[in-house]
């Protein structure tokens, strides 16, 4: 579900309670984890993590006013969703992530082309994500993406 949340803030405070808490830990746990560089903000609807036009001025090519995005979480109507755009640019990172999740999850890892899918807030692998946050550097990410770009 799409938020007019205009912070990050306010994303959490609108979340229904049995969401608030465990998408206000995901979001510390990736704040604690993420490399430096990379700028927590709201963007399509949902929090997100993205590469500031003071770093990459070009932008995001759907929209070079826009920020290049990196990572973004969002309470869905039956999930909440984990977006990582390194981890499809990325076959060692993807690789890692599928192998790593039955160590820190009892559930069926629920993965598709652009998100990571947890059912309830409580099955989130926080430590999981928290070491995902931190594998890429916004230079790689940069260079991720611009490879992608010339295809």
């Amino acid at each position: 579900m799409r938020s007019d949340a205009k912070t990050p803030d306010e994303y959490i405070a609108s979340l229904p309670d049995d969401r608030r808490e465990g998408m206000a830990k995901l979001r510390a746990v990736i704040n604690g984890n993420i490399p430096a560089g990379f700028e927590e903000n709201m963007g399509y609807g949902m929090m997100g993590w993205e590469v500031p036009h003071s770093i990459y001025p070009a932008g995001y090519h759907c929209d070079p006013k826009q920020p290049l995005p990196f990572m973004g979480i969002a309470s869905q109507k039956n999930n909440i969703a984990i977006y990582h755009m390194g981890i499809y640019r990325d076959q060692a990172l993807y690789d890692w992530f599928v192998e790593q999740w039955p160590k820190y999850s009892s559930k069926k890892l629920d993965m598709g082309k652009s998100c990571i899918r947890i059912r309830k807030a409580d099955d989130i692998p926080f430590e999981l994500i928290g070491k995902l946050a931190k594998k890429m550097t916004v230079k790689k990410w940069i260079k991720l993406y611009e490879e992608m770009m010339k295809r």
